[in-house]
């Protein structure tokens, strides 16, 4: 019995084992189920819109005017400062004229010499001629003495160098008097660009303009040429950018073809309009340069820096999609029977409205066309392919940009 006793134990064990295996409950069968992306999704409506450029540049002045000093002198006066308003015809700043009277009446005088001189050479000529004449004569007395051999060869030779004398003399008198309008000319030019110089000397507002910069004060001692100041009319600010060398010839277009491309800047609190009116000649690795006319530049120092939203020429039969709809740049989703389908597009451009921007495409590919109506996610998912489930929850967000985008 002691040796069955553990055998007995073993077997009762055994079938207790597999008495309670054989009656366990079935598992439940496990059921494998593909997981479903939620996302945002919106229709498509072709648009026609105006693309936009986002640009950074500075204001200038192209008409900016330099005043400075005509000639040499003490400034006696500067009635304007730095940033100030002036009406056309306003005096800016005044030149001692006691630095500048002396050069008209130094002209004037040099110029009635001229006229005295001319008229002693008139008067004198005719005696000239006379003197000529009497010397002439007296040669002609000593040539017939020398031939009698009557008279001395050194008279003969006294009458004939008294003869050379006075022509050359009469010579000069008359190329003295040929010379005199010419004289007369410039002496007349010299005057007349003093006269100008101390008009200069009142430094006047050519425009209605706003002053740049004052660089002198009262009692300054300037040189001719320096500097006064500079002023520039504050209705004609120009914003200089840079564009991309790849739309350059397209906006050049569309200048020829009278388009009005407008923009708009933000300067502080101020909305500011703007057009396109030159496009620049040259490019370089950063692009190319255009200047936008601003319309309400009174606002505007020059110098500032400023950003700005360019239109572009008009485009039709574009889509507008929000930026997390693309994915890798060149593609969108459309989401048929719930799952993911990959449809190939061309950026057109973009359009920004305040803080909305909207990405402008078109379809890449004809055989997989862009229509109306069609939902496409607007969700950006990084793993997104084709056949992936998903579940629309929302949208609607980027058919208010597209909604905003037309115009």
């Amino acid at each position: 019995m002691r040796r069955l006793l553990p055998v007995l134990i073993l077997v009762l064990a055994a079938a207790g084992f597999l008495a309670l295996r054989a009656t366990r409950p079935a598992p439940p069968a496990v059921e494998t189920r593909e997981r479903v992306w939620r996302i945002e999704a919106e229709p498509l409506a072709a648009i026609a819109v105006n693309p936009t450029l986002v640009l950074y540049g500075r204001i200038e002045a192209p008409d900016r005017v330099r005043a400075a000093a005509p000639v040499g002198g003490r400034v006696l006066e500067v009635a304007v400062r730095d940033g100030d308003r002036v009406e056309a015809g306003t005096v800016l700043a005044r030149m001692d004229p006691r630095d500048l009277k002396p050069r008209i009446d130094q002209a004037a005088a040099e110029l009635e010499r001229e006229r005295i001189r001319h008229r002693h050479d008139q008067e004198a000529i005719a005696q000239e001629r006379t003197l000529l004449e009497l010397a002439e004569a007296k040669l002609a007395r000593f040539e017939r003495l020398k031939n009698a051999r009557l008279g001395a060869e050194s008279a003969f030779d006294q009458a004939r160098e008294e003869v050379a004398r006075v022509r050359l003399s009469l010579t000069q008198r008359r190329q003295a008097i040929a010379e005199h309008p010419a004289r007369l000319a410039q002496l007349q030019a010299r005057l007349a660009e003093a006269r100008r110089d101390a008009e200069r000397g009142e430094v006047v507002a050519p425009f209605a303009a706003r002053i740049g910069k004052v660089e002198v004060a009262a009692g300054d001692q300037v040189q001719p040429g320096q500097a006064l100041l500079n002023l520039y009319p504050s209705d004609a600010l120009f914003l200089r950018a840079r564009v991309p060398a790849i739309y350059a010839e397209e906006l050049r277009a569309a200048i020829g073809r009278g388009e009005t491309l407008r923009a708009h800047a933000e300067f502080g609190t101020s909305r500011l309009a703007a057009r396109l009116e030159r496009i620049g000649g040259e490019a370089d690795a950063r692009g190319v340069d255009v200047l936008l006319r601003m319309d309400d530049a009174a606002k505007l120092p020059v110098g500032a820096f400023l950003s700005a939203v360019l239109e572009r020429p008009r485009l039709e039969a574009v889509f507008a999609v929000p930026p997390s709809a693309l994915h890798g740049g060149d593609r969108i989703y459309r989401i048929e029977d719930g799952r993911l389908k990959a449809v190939p597009v061309l950026r057109a451009g973009e359009r920004r409205d305040g803080e909305r921007l909207a990405m402008l495409v078109r379809a890449r590919d004809e055989a997989a066309p862009l229509r109306d109506g069609m939902l496409v996610s607007r969700t950006h998912l990084p793993h997104a392919i084709d056949g992936l489930a998903v579940e629309v929850v929302g949208g609607g967000g980027a058919g208010g940009a597209a909604a905003g985008a037309t115009r």
